[in-house]
């Protein structure tokens, strides 16, 4: 991440190119990167035609920043591409909040992926877990022969276990741990399930079932928190309110689901801009918040002597190669803007990113209301919608 300060002062009342100019100044765009966004940030077909089946077009959503995150003690801008204007405000002005008791702080595990290997029809389903621990080296070594440029890499396989779904019926399902660095590691993990099926046939028998990758990365987990002071919500009964809204989805899974939501707003929006298979992140998410039996909250709110503290954990497998991370020019740019290719510093910004939406949403529905700034914000996006009408009347 570069130095310089996210905290910049009238950035949302300069125009869209007096706000390219600013991020070239800052240091965090190129000047090649400003004039693709420019011209309007504009795909070409022939490019996109690569990248999906029976393409015919583009489809542009908005790219906007997030502003005044700080991270681990590093100041970074957050690429966000959304067309809910109240997201990146929400999350720019709870950074705001969270930047004057020091930021956010956080870490995300070492980039861990876990490929699944089932077999059906084991004849002694409970023995199987001996049988794989005896041959647990070799099966290993099978999974690291089938990506060896990963190695190389300095990642690879690094363990691996059995469950025992239903021993009667003989389901077995091994998994196997990869560190796939940068990448988001689907195309790694399915290679490996597949080479090492095999192996694992032969040593417990059965009938080989699905060798593909899980989207509930445990071993992929990011952990963001942050503090907020009374004294910057406007005192106590705030930071009460607050507290006692995220205690609200503790309590209630429809409640839940709603909080979430708020999180994968930010997080959402973070990995289409920077081009994250958002659909494994989302799956993944809503995973996690239901594995202990009954629907949670991803991130929670506490009360602390001088204000709240709130914290995040959840599986983020995210990537900074392979993907569109290369191969789109808009996603390029975002990630110039973001200042890092370390996907583990990724999973950090967007967790802190979730975290600050999620805040925000508490801070209007303990305080005002959702739907005042809400209103407010949607008021430009109705102008724009009536101008489209005014246009297609005329061309009648």
């Amino acid at each position: 991440m570069t130095s310089f300060t996210s905290r910049i002062s009238g950035f949302h009342r300069l125009d869209v190119a007096g706000r390219l100019a600013r991020l070239v100044e800052t240091g965090v765009l190129s000047e090649d990167a400003s004039g693709h966004l420019t011209a309007g940030g504009v795909v070409p077909v022939s490019a996109v035609d690569k990248m999906s089946e029976n393409v015919i077009a583009t489809q542009a959503l908005p790219l906007s920043v997030a502003l005044n995150f700080r991270v681990n003690q590093e100041d970074v801008l957050v690429p966000m591409a959304v067309e809910e204007p109240s997201i990146v405000a929400a999350a720019s002005n709870a950074a705001r909040l969270v930047r004057i008791a020091g930021g956010f702080t956080g870490e995300a595990d070492r980039p861990v992926m876990t490929a699944q290997v089932q077999l059906d029809d084991v004849p002694d389903a409970a023995s199987a877990p001996a049988k794989v621990e005896a041959r647990k080296d070799r099966l290993i070594a099978a999974a690291n022969d089938a990506i060896p440029r990963m190695v190389q890499r300095g990642g690879g396989c690094v363990d691996l276990d059995v469950r025992v779904l239903d021993e009667a019926a003989g389901v077995v399902v091994l998994h196997f741990y990869v560190d796939v660095g940068d990448a988001m590691g689907a195309n790694l993990v399915d290679t490996v399930a597949e080479a090492v099926a095999p192996k694992v046939q032969e040593a417990i028998g059965g009938e080989i079932g699905l060798r593909i990758l899980s989207n509930l990365p445990l071993r992929r987990m990011v952990r963001v928190s942050a503090r907020v002071s009374a004294e910057a919500l406007g005192g106590d009964e705030m930071a009460e309110r607050i507290v006692r809204a995220s205690r609200f989805a503790e309590l209630d899974p429809f409640r839940a689901v709603t909080h979430n939501k708020g999180v994968m707003n930010a997080v959402d929006a973070v990995a289409v801009a920077l081009g994250q298979d958002w659909r494994s992140i989302e799956a993944g998410a809503h995973a996690y918040a239901a594995l202990q039996g009954g629907y949670k909250p991803i991130a929670v709110w506490r009360r602390t002597d001088d204000g709240v503290e709130g914290t995040i954990e959840m599986p983020l497998a995210v990537a900074t190669v392979g993907g569109s991370t290369r191969a789109h020019r808009g996603v390029e740019a975002a990630f110039e803007i973001l200042g890092t290719r370390d996907a583990q510093k990724l999973a950090v910004v967007m967790a802190a990113a979730g975290l600050a939406c999620n805040f925000a949403a508490l801070k209007a529905l303990a305080g005002e209301g959702i739907q005042k700034g809400h209103m407010r914000l949607h008021h430009r996006k109705a102008e724009a919608e009536q101008a489209r009408r005014r246009e297609l009347e005329e061309r009648r």
